[in-house]
């Protein structure tokens, strides 16, 4: 018996590494899906009948409508890198390191706490999980380093969405991030319709537990693992230490007088506007408080300036294809809300759904539109117009809306390598090594998705848009 489920697992883990290598060979780098998004958008707007000369216009002008959003979202890389590599945290993933005692229980551990911090953010759990990992390979014998890996990863393909780094959710909430057409549809969305209600919560659980048993079982024994040395990889803790200083000048950058006085000025303001919200002190969590947060306390747990700007300096190029990808997403939210495209999807979701199926036409759709475009903030500025009119039509609830969509897009990240980038560069890995079993995870994962976006959507009123 033992014998045949040891089989059974490794065609899983040779189909997944299959699925890996061919995603190697023919998938191309992210941004040509970006730009191969704008050709294909073009040529439908056509064919509906829009005009050539419309759609470039009105592509080109929002060509920098997101450069907020991209700002805000390349912070919560550095947010979270500068928090996970500050020395406090990582004297706390070094005592994580030491409890678990066999492999596949060190490979289900760096799944929870990779679940479980993406849920306070995802930029932090891509960091801590990664150091979680290297930290494993020199205390747990026999633990395979590409299913720890791929465990490291689960917070980005699982629950990071319906967290409180959630692209989505944090737009919706702050009228300063949302394009001016997307608001005269949905106006504000808050938190507390979103990610602060009962149904997320319960989709959270139910998805970590069942990735966690996936995580378990699917984890190759010790004699047919392949370990981090098997790479040919042995690390070292990190090392944040700084160079002694060598000129007066440079006191205060060493020095901790200039952090706590400009983070105590920070938090003082942060609790002004979480005291003095009208909504309350959660509807007062966006993406700029979120982000000042992160900020604030990385500079706090960092120290001195001088650590604070290396752990900065760090996270840098993480935040690259970011920053040159969502101009051209802006592209294609422009051609579609800019022109007729937006009116014909709408009415294509209306016609085609009911109010009890559109939960899974809204989770199937999100699903395959996030295989090409990987990144959940610009995905739902192209999604969100006609989504959300079609919600509205329907008489659903939009902040449910929204959490579908949060579920369902982050299931094409166990496929698609883009955001496994800062992980696999901290590793020292290709996409195939954590491909394979991320995949399984997609599997199972996808029906389980669908279900519980179909069945909350049931129980939950709708709420006319707030503006």
């Amino acid at each position: 018996m033992a014998d045949n489920v040891g089989e059974k697992h490794g065609v899983l883990e040779r189909f997944g590494l299959w699925l890996a290598e061919w995603s190697e060979k023919w998938f191309p780098d992210a941004l040509v899906f970006a730009l191969l998004g704008i050709v294909i958008v073009f040529v439908f707007g056509l064919l509906i009948g829009e005009s050539p000369g419309k759609l470039a216009i009105q592509g080109g002008k929002n060509f920098w409508i997101l450069i907020p959003f991209t700002m805000q979202m390349a912070m919560i890389i550095i947010g979270g890198y500068v928090v996970a590599s500050s020395p406090p945290v990582h004297k706390l993933i070094v005592a994580l390191a030491g409890v678990p005692k066999s492999a596949k229980g060190a490979i289900t551990f760096v799944a929870f706490f990779s679940m479980i911090t993406s849920l306070i953010s995802w930029g932090f759990s891509l960091i801590f999980s990664g150091l979680l990992v290297r930290e494993l390979t020199n205390k747990v014998k026999g633990m395979d380093y590409r299913a720890a890996g791929a465990a490291a990863y689960l917070g980005l393909g699982a629950v990071w969405a319906l967290g409180f780094s959630s692209s989505a959710a944090l737009m919706m909430a702050t009228k300063g991030a949302i394009p001016p057409k997307l608001y005269e549809i949905s106006g504000i969305i808050p938190l507390t319709q979103t990610l602060i209600i009962w149904p997320t919560f319960w989709t959270a659980v139910v998805l970590i537990l069942i990735s966690m048993v996936i995580a378990y079982y699917s984890a190759p024994s010790p004699e047919r693992a392949k370990t981090a040395e098997d790479f040919g990889l042995k690390f070292e803790s990190i090392d944040m230490s700084i160079e002694e200083r060598q000129k007066p000048g440079e006191w205060l950058e060493y020095s901790p007088i200039l952090t706590v006085l400009v983070v105590a000025l920070l938090w003082w303001f942060l609790f002004d506007v979480f005291k003095t919200s009208p909504q309350g002190a959660l509807a007062a969590l966006d993406l700029n408080t979120y982000n000042l947060i992160f900020i604030s306390l990385g500079m706090l747990l960092h120290w001195r300036p001088k650590r604070f700007l290396r752990a900065v300096a760090q996270s840098v190029p993480a935040t690259g294809g970011v920053l040159i990808q969502f101009p051209f997403y802006a592209v294609i939210f422009g051609m579609i809300v800019g022109t007729g495209i937006t009116k014909w999807l709408a009415d294509l979701f209306v016609s085609v759904t009911t109010q009890g199926t559109y939960p899974l036409l809204v989770a199937l759709y999100s699903a395959i539109l996030g295989v090409f475009i990987p990144s959940g903030g610009s995905k739902w500025v192209i999604e969100a117009p006609y989504v959300l009119q079609a919600a509205i039509d329907h008489k659903v609830n939009l902040g449910w809306v929204v959490q579908i969509y949060n579920a369902a897009e982050a299931l094409p990240n166990l496929l698609n390598p883009f955001w496994m980038l800062p992980l696999l560069g901290m590793l020292h890995m290709k996409a195939r090594d954590l491909v394979g079993y991320s995949v399984l995870q997609m599997i199972i994962h996808i029906p389980i998705v669908f279900f519980l976006c179909w069945f909350f959507a049931q129980y939950i009123p709708f709420v006319p848009p707030m503006k």
